[in-house]
C-alpha cells in the first residue's frame, strides 16, 4: 500500500477508534448519574425527564456510533478504488471536460448522501418519535429532502464550474482567486439563506405577541442593536425542540424565534434567550469567527494549491487519470484527518463565546431568568445534564449547561445585576 494511502487509512482509523472510545464514555457516564439528578436542578428537572434526557442521549449516541463506522467504511472505499471506479464510470460517457470534473464531485456527494438518507429516516421517524420530538410526516420528510438536494445542485454546480476552470487557467495562484470568492460567500451567505432559501422550508412571521415584542425591543434598544425584524418560524411543523437564532450582517440582521419555544417558555426567559444572542453581537463574536474562518480557510487553500498539482499526488492513491477535481477531492479527504485535531481549540474559543454572551445576558436581564431559560431548553429538549467531560471538551461546542449555571450564579454573586432604570 503507498506510503500516503497508508498514512490516511491509520489516521482514519485512529479518529475513528478515538470516537468511539468516547462514545463509550459518553454513554457509560450518562447512563451512571441516570438515576440521580443533579443537586442545581432537583427543583426543576424531575427524574422521569432526567433519565428522558440520559435514555435520549444514549440512543443518539448509539446511532452517532454507527454512522461513524460507516463514514470510516465509506472512506476506505475511496481511497481502496472507489475513486477511479466512479471516475472511470464517467468517462466512459463523457468527454474530459469541466463538467466530467463536475459530475465526477457531484457523484462523491450523492454517495454520501444516500448512504446517509437511510440514519435520516431513522432519526426522524424513530429515535425521534420514540421521544416525542419528531412533528413532521414521510411527505415533509421527503419535500424537505428534494428542495434541499435541488438548491445544492443549483448552488454546487456554479460554484464547482468556476473553482475548477481557475485551478485549470490560472495555474499556481488558483486557490487564491478561490479563497476570494470563498470570502464573499462567508459575507453573502447568511442574508441569502435567510432572505431565499430558508424561505423555502419554513415560514417567518413577524412576532405578534405585543407585549413580548416591546420587551425585546426595549432590550435591543438599550443594547443599540438594530435588526431588519423579529420573526417567529414555525419550527413546530418538523420537531418539538425549541431555539432561537440571529442571522445576517448590517441591516439585514434579523432575529428569529421558534415558535416551539413561545410556547412553552416566559417572556422573561425568551428575553433571556435574545439577549445572550445579543452578547455575541455585543463582543462581535460573529466577526471574530468570520476573520478566523477566513484565515482557517487561506491555510487550507493554500495547502491545497501545492498538494493538488504534485504529479504524485493521485498515483499514490492509485488513481490512474489526472484532473483538477481528483486532486481535490483527494485533498479533502486528507484534510478531513486533520480538521479533528482542530476541534478541542475550536470548542474552547466557542465556549469561552457562549460564557462571555451569557455574562452579557446576566448583566442585561438579571441571571435568573437565564437560569430558567437554560433550564428550560435543556429540560424540554432532552439534553442530559451529566456528559463526560472528556467528551464534551472534544464534541461540544457549547459549555455543558451545568456549568453555565454555575458560571451565572458565581458571577451574580461576585457582581449582583440591577435593573435598568425606568424611563
Amino acid at each position: 500500500m503507498p506510503l500516503l494511502v497508508t498514512f490516511f487509512v491509520a489516521a482514519a482509523a485512529a479518529w475513528t477508534v478515538f470516537s468511539l472510545y468516547l462514545s463509550t464514555r459518553q454513554i457509560a457516564h450518562v447512563r451512571r448519574h441516570a438515576d440521580a439528578v443533579p443537586t442545581d436542578f432537583a427543583v426543576d428537572v424531575s427524574l422521569a425527564d432526567h433519565r428522558k434526557a440520559a435514555d435520549y442521549t444514549v440512543a443518539r449516541e448509539t446511532l452517532s456510533r454507527i454512522e461513524t463506522v460507516v463514514d470510516f467504511v465509506l472512506s476506505l472505499a475511496w481511497v481502496l478504488g472507489g475513486i477511479s471506479l466512479l471516475y472511470g464510470a464517467l468517462a466512459s460517457v463523457l468527454a474530459p471536460s469541466l463538467w466530467r470534473s463536475v459530475a465526477f464531485l457531484i457523484g462523491t456527494g450523492v454517495v454520501g448522501t444516500l448512504i446517509g438518507l437511510p440514519f435520516s429516516l431513522y432519526k426522524a421517524f424513530v429515535l425521534e418519535e420514540r421521544f416525542g420530538f419528531n412533528r413532521t410526516t414521510p411527505q415533509q420528510f421527503l419535500a424537505d429532502r428534494l428542495k434541499g438536494w435541488a438548491i445544492s445542485l443549483v448552488v454546487s454546480i456554479p460554484l464547482l464550474l468556476a473553482v475548477l476552470w481557475v485551478m485549470r487557467d490560472l495555474a499556481g495562484f488558483w486557490w487564491l482567486w478561490a479563497w476570494f470568492g470563498v470570502l464573499v460567500l462567508m459575507v453573502a451567505a447568511p442574508t441569502v439563506y435567510v432572505r431565499v432559501i430558508a424561505p423555502r422550508f419554513n415560514r417567518f412571521t413577524p412576532l405578534a405577541d405585543v407585549p413580548l415584542r416591546s420587551r425585546i425591543e426595549a432590550l435591543l434598544a438599550r443594547s443599540g442593536f438594530r435588526s431588519s425584524g423579529l420573526f417567529t418560524m414555525d419550527a413546530s411543523k418538523r420537531s418539538s425542540h425549541g431555539n432561537a437564532f440571529f442571522i445576517g450582517f448590517g441591516k439585514a440582521k434579523r432575529i428569529v424565534l421558534f415558535d416551539t419555544l413561545l410556547e412553552r417558555s416566559q417572556p422573561e426567559e425568551i428575553e433571556a434567550v435574545v439577549a445572550h444572542e445579543l452578547g455575541h453581537f455585543k463582543h462581535r463574536h460573529v466577526i471574530f469567527g468570520l476573520v478566523r474562518g477566513a484565515l482557517m480557510a487561506f491555510v487550507a487553500l493554500a495547502g491545497f494549491g501545492w498538494l493538488c498539482k504534485q504529479p504524485w499526488l493521485l498515483p499514490s492513491f492509485g488513481v490512474p487519470y489526472q484532473d483538477d477535481a481528483l486532486g481535490l477531492f483527494v485533498c479533502m479527504m486528507l484534510f478531513s484527518t486533520i480538521g479533528p485535531l482542530m476541534a478541542p481549540l475550536s470548542n474552547w474559543l466557542s465556549r469561552r463565546n457562549e460564557f462571555q454572551a451569557d455574562d452579557y445576558a446576566r448583566r442585561s436581564v438579571g441571571a435568573a431568568p437565564m437560569v430558567s431559560a437554560l433550564t428550560r431548553l435543556a429540560r424540554d429538549n432532552a439534553s442530559t445534564l451529566t456528559p463526560d467531560p472528556v467528551y464534551a471538551l472534544v464534541h461540544y461546542s457549547h459549555p455543558p449547561v451545568p456549568l453555565r449555571i454555575r458560571h451565572l450564579r458565581e458571577s451574580e454573586e461576585n457582581a449582583p445585576w440591577l435593573a435598568p432604570a425606568a424611563a
